[in-house]
């Protein structure tokens, strides 16, 4: 490891620790770095345009993010939340029960984890509170472990990001996500069920079981863009970036023609808005694409797999070893900055000791989902914080049991590749 790397680290954590954007952090880091050896900082823009040219894929990121917000903004969030009160809505703890199954309906739709907290999460914490049955923290909590249900059932942003670094087939991680999304939101409801149990959470007045085809009908629409999705990919009829171009306008026209819950003004702010997410997301990547180009010059993805793999580490250990990183990287860390700048260091290795590429990249954007319910950067929860106003210290001082009740879900995933590799091989994946 050279001087120069060890500089363009120390500007990173400086202007990060001054509380700058990380994306700024590592512009400016690698910038530093190709200015101590020498060379043209100019080879900078280069690198970044070569790096977005090449990749194709990206394009599903922005697209993806003009989906969710569309949903958003429409009636659909509503309406998918009518047909989950009326599905579980009259079990004990019965809200929490909708939160975590709305969260597994719109993260079909959407690929963000923030775009669910901000979005169906804000209308569904305003309905646990009011109903007089759950504390402002609670609500707050089991919302922001829901949310990261959102991008580990298809479509998957950080998924996407992934493929990306990793040159894996985003089909068949999609196709892999799918039953730990499940997965993870049956174990939130299990300990949803565990606490409302224990202190006694009034039962909700149930619905009609005879107005449930009803509610079924009028979400159903909506209820169709992951099966679209996963056709299109699947079916060989588009690719994951064509499919993301038509999951924004199937939504563009469910919210506006279908649901007429859309106007011209509306879509227009949307649109700004999607774009400020999608440059905000793109700095990263741009940066990310830079600081890897360092991290290569330095062979340093080459020096970690050769003593790892001189340590005869058995790829189990490394799993564990790898994820525990992760999880500590995800307390002060976002998943993208993980995911594009962390996680390629692994890749070499993961491949010398014949680990599934498949297998650890769903595990790894579990893992990152998961860092972003964790005290004390987690993003999620300032994110409800900023759109519900509920003091930051409630939130934390109940997310400990769901996060607790993820990572149990993450452990399994690691011991257990069937878990996630099960489905893509049904489809054909070998590995």
């Amino acid at each position: 490891m050279s001087g120069a790397f060890l500089l363009c680290l120390g500007t990173i954590f400086v202007i990060a620790g001054i509380g700058r954007p990380i994306a700024t952090a590592i512009l400016l880091g690698a910038i530093v770095y190709m200015a101590a050896i020498g060379q043209d900082i100019g080879l900078a823009g280069k690198v970044l345009m070569d790096g977005l040219y090449n990749s194709f894929i990206l394009l599903a990121v922005p697209l993806f993010i003009v989906a969710a917000n569309i949903m958003n903004a429409g009636t659909i969030s509503d309406r998918l939340l009518g047909f989950c009160v009326a599905m579980v809505g009259r079990f004990r703890g019965g809200l929490g029960h909708v939160n975590v199954v709305a969260s597994l309906i719109f993260s079909g739709m959407s690929g963000s984890a923030v775009a669910d907290a901000a979005g169906i999460g804000k209308i569904i914490i305003e309905m646990m509170t009011k109903s007089g049955h759950y504390t402002r923290g609670y609500a707050a909590a089991i919302t922001a472990a829901s949310a990261t249900i959102g991008p580990i059932i298809p479509p998957s942003i950080p998924m996407v990001l992934y493929a990306l670094v990793s040159n894996t087939s985003i089909g068949y991680l999609f196709l892999g996500g799918i039953v730990p999304g499940v997965f993870m939101g049956v174990v939130l409801m299990a300990m949803n069920t565990v606490i409302s149990h224990r202190r006694g959470f009034t039962l909700e007045e149930p619905v009609p079981l005879a107005e449930l085809p009803k509610r079924a009908m009028t979400a159903f629409p909506a209820l169709l863009m992951p099966a679209i999705l996963l056709y299109g990919i699947y079916g060989g009829v588009t690719t994951p970036t064509e499919a993301a171009a038509i999951a924004a306008f199937y939504a563009l026209v469910l919210a506006a023609a279908f649901y007429r819950a859309l106007s011209l003004r509306a879509l227009s702010g949307i649109l700004v808005e999607s774009a400020r997410s999608s440059a905000a997301v793109g700095t990263v990547i741009g940066g990310a694409l830079i600081l890897n180009y360092v991290v290569a010059s330095e062979n340093i993805p080459t020096l970690l797999a050769q003593k790892l793999v001189g340590l005869d580490v058995h790829p189990l250990v490394f799993l564990i070893g790898v994820n525990i990183l992760l999880l500590l990287l995800g307390c002060v860390l976002d998943a993208t900055t993980i995911i594009l700048v962390i996680i390629p260091l692994f890749l070499p290795t993961c491949r010398e000791l014949g680990i599934d590429l498949v297998h650890f990249g769903v595990v790894a954007v579990v893992n990152c989902m998961v860092g972003l319910i964790t005290p004390p950067y987690g993003v999620l929860l300032f994110v409800i914080n900023a759109v519900t106003r509920i003091p930051l210290a409630e939130i934390i001082r109940e997310i400990w049991l769901f996060l607790f009740a993820l990572i149990v879900a993450l452990v399994l995933m690691i011991l257990f590749p069937g878990i996630v590799l099960w489905l893509p091989g049904v489809f054909g994946y070998a590995g």
